[in-house]
């Protein structure tokens, strides 16, 4: 199977609303292996809580998924992943399944089980990567890891409740949050990082899905490089071998609205994968309606406050380097607290007015 063309990936945009939705966990996951471990499973939170996403106006999900709870209990884990997606469809919401992540900012390597408890006081403390850089980076698995990837995608390869396949979470990041390592792109994990990035096109390809493919630039440059974005390798092969065009954007409207002029010369549908951090002046305030004019769907960062702790701030190095200033004192991402409550009435207010049930198929006129 071909990459998509222009034409056909424009068609299954047009198709569609507006897309607004959410890198999702459950509040009572701390990473993804919790999530969707057979133990720790959460079918009545993921439920109540994709309830209220879908009540302020988001139309999809974005989750994760771990390549070890493949390995371990492959029958388990895709009947989570429909019942999950279930739940989401029930509520009106798609689904964007993510195969693979570099994430691994607890410093940890992934293991089946139980997970522990957050590092108190730090963001995202206890992430793990999917299938782990270490295997990511000695290809130990290589067969397991094309089996996977073609069974999630035979298994819902017709799915309409799957909106586009997210191949590979930001390839390449080595970040580590506890272990103070903020350096963003590790060349090593890189260069394995684009082979297996490739391979799962291929591997995606083969298997014929209905919904399209994409892999996120996400090295998006920092100020003083805005001529020159997306140049590394691993950016510059996924925009070229995506159906759709997806991005990760933590930066202020400014420089948001530049990454989509860059982008817009490829003359496909858009959409940011994820953004939304109070602290780096990503705001729902301004950039949301950003989005809504240029057409771009977007996925904001978290939903409900809790065992990841992502309404705690990145380290403060890495907050400078996106422009702006430490603050313990605003939340970082999510939106709701575990009560359901807003930690901000206006920015749900914004999110109902752009992309609430009234207003969802309210679209840009071609050319507008």
């Amino acid at each position: 199977m071909d990459r998509w063309s222009e034409a056909r990936a424009k068609d299954w945009w047009t198709a569609r609303p507006w897309v607004c939705g959410i890198n999702f966990l459950p509040s009572t996951a701390v990473n993804f292996i919790e999530m969707w471990h057979p133990e720790t499973f959460d079918p009545a939170t993921i439920d109540r809580e994709l309830g209220w996403a879908a009540g302020i106006g988001f139309s999809a999900i974005r989750v994760n998924l771990p390549f070890h709870g493949w390995l371990h209990d492959r029958d388990g884990l895709l009947d989570r992943l429909d019942r999950v997606m279930g739940i989401a469809a029930h509520h009106g919401l798609d689904t964007v399944p993510c195969l693979f992540d570099d994430c691994g900012f607890g410093g940890a390597e992934p293991v089946w089980g139980p997970q522990a408890d957050p590092v108190p006081g730090v963001h995202n403390s206890r992430a793990v990567a999917s299938p782990g850089r270490a295997l990511v980076i000695s290809g130990d698995k290589d067969a397991e890891l094309e089996a996977y990837v073609r069974d999630v995608v035979r298994s819902f390869r017709t799915d309409p409740r799957v909106l586009f396949w997210d191949l590979y979470n930001e390839p390449g990041n080595r970040m580590d949050f506890a272990g103070a390592d903020y350096g963003s792109f590790d060349s090593a994990l890189g260069d394995h990082a684009l082979t297996l990035m490739e391979n799962c096109f291929a591997w995606a390809r083969a298997e014929d899905p209905a919904a399209p493919l994409t892999v996120a630039a996400w090295t998006t440059p920092l100020p003083g490089d805005d001529a020159h974005p997306y140049q590394t390798e691993i950016d510059r092969s996924a925009l070229l071998h995506s159906d759709i065009i997806t991005f990760h954007a933590y930066w202020d409207s400014r420089r948001v609205a530049q990454f989509i002029d860059y982008l817009e010369v490829l003359d496909r549908p858009i959409l940011c994968t994820e953004w939304m951090a109070r602290a780096v002046d990503s705001r729902i305030s301004d950039q949301l309606a950003l989005f809504h004019a240029r057409d771009v769907g977007c996925f904001q960062w978290g939903l409900v406050k809790g065992r990841t702790q992502t309404w705690l701030p990145w380290p403060d190095d890495l907050v400078r380097a996106h422009g702006g200033q430490p603050d313990r004192a605003t939340w970082f991402h999510d939106l709701l607290h575990p009560d359901g409550s807003p930690y901000d009435p206006d920015e749900v207010a914004t999110i109902r007015g752009l992309a609430g049930p009234s207003t969802a198929r309210r679209r840009r006129a071609p050319g507008a």
